[in-house]
């Protein structure tokens, strides 16, 4: 649906380390990276879609991004790595079947204030 999303963070130092380690689980790494101001950008290896970020000082409306997570196993990473490093719970891994019977999830609250969501769409266990 998308190429890439960028959006501006207030502590750029602070959300590249974050992001980094939350999205590690899920196998994004950085691929291209300048001036705070220009930012990041990270990606699964191979991969069409990437999300970037970079310094401002402009306060953004609060998002929800959702990543796609192959397993479940990669649900519950995501989840921990993100909490460990600085996230707020916002709803452990598990199912939400309200959206569908196979919809595995799990939300943190990053940096600054964004909903963010590694999501599971395939049956298992």
């Amino acid at each position: 649906m998308f190429d890439h999303v960028k959006f501006g963070v207030t502590d750029f130092a602070a959300s590249k380390a974050f992001y980094i380690r939350a999205l590690a689980p899920l196998g994004a790494a950085v691929v291209a990276e300048g001036e705070p101001t220009y930012g990041i950008e990270l990606c699964q290896p191979g991969g069409t879609v990437s999300l970037c970020l970079f310094q401002t000082e402009e306060k953004p409306a609060h998002l929800h991004i959702a990543f796609q997570a192959p397993t479940r196993a990669q649900v519950d990473a995501f989840y921990r790595a993100a909490l460990e490093a600085g996230a707020r719970d916002n709803g452990a891994p598990g199912l939400r079947p309200k959206y569908h019977a196979n919809y595995y999830a799990a939300f943190v609250i990053g940096p600054d204030g964004h909903n963010l969501e590694a999501v599971c769409h395939a049956p298992g266990a």
